[in-house]
């Protein structure tokens, strides 16, 4: 089994920053996609940013320039590092794995979500 532990959120001022990490653990034979995706109340779940194996990281409009995805291969763990943050980026964060867990059999997880409030 493959479990997903998110870290990292809270609340903090306008302009501040923080970082989530995601961090998965159990039988994991490889790991092809990490994503953020984060939920406002009233709004739909929305992509916030993901990487893929081979791909270079994508990012929604909006966290252009603000917001950072990288991954630790050897630790399996996504991290979001969120900067300049406002008050529009108040949601749930979730993350989001997706892999094989043997050569032939694929899992695709949610965690459990963290809450992330941009408020002064």
């Amino acid at each position: 089994q493959v479990q997903l532990e998110e870290s990292g959120g809270g609340l903090v001022q306008p302009g501040g920053s923080l970082r989530l990490s995601c961090a998965a653990s159990g039988t994991i034979f490889s790991i092809n996609f990490m994503g953020w995706y984060r939920q406002a109340p009233g709004k739909q779940r929305e992509l916030v940013a993901a990487i893929t194996s081979g791909s270079n990281p994508n990012y929604a409009e909006s966290v252009k320039g603000r917001f950072t995805i990288s991954r630790d291969n050897a630790k399996n763990t996504a991290y979001l590092q969120m900067n300049s943050l406002k008050p529009e980026d108040t949601a749930v964060y979730l993350c989001n794995v997706q892999g094989l867990y043997s050569h032939h059999n694929s899992f695709g997880l949610w965690g459990q979500g963290t809450q992330v409030t941009v408020s002064s």
